[in-house]
């Protein structure tokens, strides 16, 4: 077989764009496939000749005494191999170049067929690397087909997957409608590369505000975060590299024209521009707007800020369905709760009455712990004397004196609680349901419903008590867990795996604490804090 090598690569690497090499490889490959259809199971080696661009076969045998030969394809006699070269010996290898054109038509098949595969791995491959580059980026496609609920995007060389989760509620195309979407991930498949896209990630609303403010995409005003609630209402956080440029302002363009030209791209989604600050507290009441809050309690240990704002400004702090609150702790990164203001002063007195109960410490002293963000004795118990000395400022056996109250006094609050509810164990509590206490008022319900919402802002628990596989613990653990009092095999699961070491361990941890580690509701932690507890006291 002849092949014109060079009119091939020309021609396909011209009109494919394929590079060269990989045609080389991909006619070697072939020729050396006929080549073993033809003469059968032997060691092959195909070269590429760059002064006759043409493909090399060599066939590689063994030499072997002439009595010896019981394989041809594999080796060759002594006397023929002598008769090629007179320095080999008995066990030398010999190469050998065979002619092509015996090869004739199951050659020129094979390579044909060889190639249009090359081409075709390269052609996704070219695809792959392309829409990688675009990754985390803004591309434009228009709508080619839909497939159930999704939405099928011709990108030009491949096409792109919006799925009905990606998309903006309420969002309707037609056929050859175009779509600007995010390229969230590009993967391999057997069909091809896959781009999947997103119309409903918050990176989609900071590439276009990119696009249309000059100041971002030249560095002068940076995005701090974005969050969005797709189609209904966004947040996004900026600041300026340069004081003489507002950085809200630029985004807003001149009368409103730059964020206009954006909420019409996400279809009248409602976006606030946020100032970001590097102070987390002056954030997250940025975040709130436009409620105005009237303090801030900020818990570093848990990442929780305590918001209180006046009580006309609750409903607008929260939002809609607690949209507000939702989309502040989403963009500054903290678990936000709020409070109105007449319900934290409610609070704030509930806090003082039980923390002055403490030895030596008195009214004055906890109020400035409470309003240091301290709310029960627990957390009293875990400072540091040092850190109580110059708060309060006690000499270190005070210090010492008030922090060993503080432990007494929670130990005996969590044992008086665990009595309250002798007659309940543990195991009544089913996972994944609500816990609600019986009789409650109109107010107390409201209030009720306001946590509830304030709750889901929250970040999910670490765990799942549910997917817990109680089977991953070790034996000895769990016996360990269930000698608390109803405490079954899954809760135990639930308890070590949060990583929970001893008694101790709960005990030292607020209520809180325990349902963000483990999931379990707050009124079962409340009670696994009483019972470690109480086991630590006595």
């Amino acid at each position: 077989m002849q092949i014109d090598l060079k009119r091939v690569i020309e021609t396909v690497g011209k009109e494919k764009n394929i590079d060269r090499q990989l045609l080389v490889g991909a006619l070697r490959e072939a020729v050396l496939t006929a080549a073993r259809k033809h003469f059968g199971d032997c060691v092959f080696e195909t070269r590429f000749n760059e002064e006759t661009e043409e493909i090399e076969l060599i066939r590689y045998r063994t030499v072997v005494a002439d009595s010896d030969l019981n394989n041809t394809s594999k080796q060759i006699p002594a006397s023929e191999a002598l008769a090629m070269d007179e320095s080999l010996q008995v066990g030398d290898e010999i190469g050998e170049q065979l002619p092509t054109e015996q090869l004739g038509r199951i050659a020129a098949q094979a390579a044909k067929q060889s190639i249009v595969q090359k081409v075709m791995e390269a052609e996704k491959e070219k695809v792959v690397r392309e829409f990688r580059d675009k990754k985390h980026q803004i591309v434009v496609g228009q709508v080619r087909r839909f497939d159930k609920a999704d939405i099928i995007v011709d990108l030009g060389p491949t096409e792109g997957v919006l799925p009905v989760r990606e998309q903006i509620p309420g969002e309707k195309y037609k056929i050859r409608d175009k779509v600007i979407a995010f390229v969230v991930d590009v993967k391999k498949s057997t069909r091809g590369p896959q781009v999947m896209l997103s119309r409903a990630h918050p990176e989609l609303l900071i590439r276009l505000f990119e696009q249309e403010v000059t100041e971002i995409s030249e560095g002068i005003v940076v995005i701090q975060s974005a969050a969005r609630d797709p189609g209904s209402r966004s947040k996004i956080a900026v600041y300026s590299t340069e004081p003489s440029i507002d950085p809200v302002g630029a985004c807003v363009g001149i009368k409103g024209a730059r964020v206009q030209a954006i909420v019409q791209e996400l279809r009248g989604e409602k976006i606030d521009i946020i100032p970001y600050d590097r102070d987390p507290a002056r954030f997250v009441c940025n975040a709130l707007a436009p409620s105005e809050p009237s303090k801030v309690i900020v818990n570093e240990r848990l990442h929780i800020m305590e918001v209180v704002v006046p009580d006309e400004h609750l409903s607008l702090a929260i939002g809609k369905r607690g949209q507000n609150v939702r989309l502040a702790a989403q963009l500054t990164g903290w678990k936000v709760d709020i409070r109105s203001e007449s319900k934290m002063r409610e609070l704030v007195q509930e806090y003082k009455n039980v923390i002055a109960q403490i030895p030596a410490l008195g009214e004055m002293r906890a109020e400035i712990l409470v309003n240091e963000g301290y709310k029960d004795p627990a957390d009293i118990s875990r400072m540091d004397p040092r850190s109580l000395m110059k708060l309060l400022r006690l000499t270190q056996e005070e210090a010492e004196q008030v922090i060993q109250g503080a432990t007494d006094l929670a130990a005996s609050q969590a044992s008086s609680n665990l009595e309250e509810n002798s007659e309940e164990d543990l195991d009544e509590f089913h996972l994944g349901e609500p816990i609600l206490d019986e009789d409650v008022t109109e107010s107390e319900e409201a209030e009720a419903a306001i946590d509830d919402i304030v709750a889901k802002t929250r970040p999910q628990p670490l765990l799942d008590p549910e997917k817990v596989d109680v089977k991953s613990v070790p034996v000895d653990r769990l016996r360990y867990w269930m000698q608390l009092r109803g405490v079954a095999e899954q809760i135990a699961a639930v308890i070590h795996t949060a990583g929970f070491t001893d008694f101790n361990s709960v005990a030292s941890s607020n209520v809180d604490e325990i349902a963000y580690k483990t999931g379990l509701p707050v009124k079962l932690s409340g009670k696994l804090h009483a019972e470690t507890a109480k086991i630590i006291g006595n």
